[in-house]
C-alpha cells in the first residue's frame, strides 16, 4: 500500500467524460492533470467515457482522440500514474497496447456483474504488458452476493491484481454494499475496490462502508465529476478520511483548490442530484444512460424518468444505448395511441 491506508483512483477525466458529452481537450486535461499529480493523487483514470475505443456514434463521439489525451497526462505526471479503463467488445487488446506504449500503468478491464469471463483475455494481456490490473465488476447491484463472488474470483483467477465492486447505477443501499464487500474480502487474497455513484446521496456513506469492510482501493471524482450524479466527491473523501485517521497520501489543501478553481469551471452544469439521476439510482439504471435518455425524451417529447424507469425493468445494461431510442419512441407510440 505505499504507507497509505487508501488508495484512491481519480475518475473525472474518464467517468466524469459522460458529463460533459465527452468533449475534454488536451488543454483541460493537461491543467488537471498537472494539478492532480501536484495534489499527490496515486491514479488518474484518462479515456472515453465508456473506456478505451468508446468514441462511437452508439456511446458519444470524442471531441479528441483519447490517445492524444492519454499521451498528454502521463508527459506532465511525476508522481501519479494513469489508467485506463476497457470494456471488452468495446475496446480491445489493440488499444490496450497503444495506451501501455503511451505510458499508461493501470488497465481497468470492466464487465457486466456476471460476464467476467469476457475479460480473461484483456486482463491476461494487461498482465503481459506489465501493468497494474483491475477487475471492474459493473452494475454490482443487478447480482446476487453468491454470484458477485463468483465473478470476482474469475477475475482473480485470470490474475487481476484488484476487483472492483462497481455500483454503476448509485443503486446500492448501504446494507447491501456491507454484504457484498464482507463476502469479497472473505473469499479472495487479493485488494477489493469500490466504486460508487451519487444518484441516491448514497456515495460517501457506501465508500465509508466499503472501507469498513475491507476495501482499500477507492474511486472518487473531484467536484462529483461523474456519469448521473457523479461519484464519490474526492476533495471530501480526503477530508473524511483524515477526520477518521485513514490516510490516502492526498494533499488535502491543494485537492480541494483544484476542485474548486479549475475543474469546477469546466462543469456545464453543476452536479447535483436532479430527478433524472435520482431515477437512475431508484430504478437501477447505468448512469452513463441519462444523457442519452435526456436526448431521446427531447427527440419523442416524453419524460425521460419514464425511459429510466422502462430500462430498469427490463434491466438493460450497458452496451444497449440503441434501447434507448427504442424505448422513447415506444412511449411516444403509446401516449399517441391513447389520444
Amino acid at each position: 500500500m505505499d504507507g497509505r491506508d487508501v488508495l484512491v483512483t481519480e475518475v473525472a477525466l474518464r467517468d466524469g467524460s459522460h458529463a460533459i458529452a465527452h468533449s475534454y481537450t488536451v488543454d483541460q486535461v493537461v491543467r488537471v492533470t498537472k494539478a492532480f499529480d501536484e495534489a499527490k493523487v496515486p491514479y488518474i483514470e484518462v479515456s472515453h467515457g465508456d473506456g478505451l475505443g468508446g468514441s462511437s456514434l452508439q456511446y458519444g463521439l470524442s471531441t479528441t482522440n483519447e490517445f492524444d489525451l492519454i499521451e498528454a497526462a502521463v508527459n506532465v505526471c511525476e508522481s501519479s500514474k494513469i489508467a485506463v479503463l476497457l470494456l471488452p467488445g468495446i475496446g480491445t487488446v489493440k488499444e490496450l497496447k497503444i495506451a501501455a506504449n503511451l505510458g499508461a500503468k493501470m488497465a481497468r478491464i470492466a464487465t457486466h456483474v456476471t460476464e467476467a469471463d469476457v475479460s480473461k483475455q484483456h486482463i491476461s494481456t494487461a498482465k503481459e504488458l506489465g501493468l497494474e490490473t483491475v477487475g471492474f465488476l459493473m452494475m454490482s447491484h443487478m447480482a446476487p452476493v453468491e454470484k458477485l463472488v463468483e465473478q470476482a474470483r474469475l477475475m482473480e483467477s485470470y490474475g487481476a491484481d484488484v476487483v472492483y465492486m462497481v455500483d454503476s447505477a448509485g443503486a446500492l443501499l448501504p446494507h447491501e454494499v456491507k454484504s457484498r464487500i464482507a463476502a469479497l474480502r472473505q473469499s479472495l487474497s487479493i485488494e477489493i475496490g469500490f466504486h460508487a455513484h451519487n444518484n441516491l446521496s448514497l456515495a460517501m456513506a457506501n465508500t465509508l462502508i466499503a472501507i469498513e469492510e475491507g476495501a482499500t482501493r477507492i474511486d472518487g471524482s473531484v467536484r462529483c465529476l461523474g456519469a448521473g450524479a457523479g461519484n464519490t466527491q474526492t476533495e471530501v473523501l480526503v477530508g473524511v478520511l483524515e477526520r477518521l485517521g485513514i490516510n490516502s497520501g492526498i494533499d488535502f489543501y491543494k485537492i480541494m483548490d483544484l476542485a474548486e478553481d479549475i475543474v469546477a469551471p469546466i462543469l456545464q452544469t453543476p452536479q447535483e442530484i436532479t430527478k433524472g439521476s435520482l431515477i437512475l439510482g431508484y430504478a437501477g439504471v447505468y448512469s452513463s444512460f441519462l444523457l442519452h435518455a435526456n436526448r431521446a425524451a427531447k427527440k419523442w417529447n416524453v419524460d425521460a424518468r419514464d425511459i429510466l424507469v422502462e430500462l430498469g425493468k427490463q434491466r438493460v445494461v450497458g452496451g444497449q444505448e440503441d434501447m434507448i431510442q427504442e424505448i422513447a419512441c415506444q412511449i411516444a407510440n403509446k401516449k399517441l395511441s391513447v389520444f
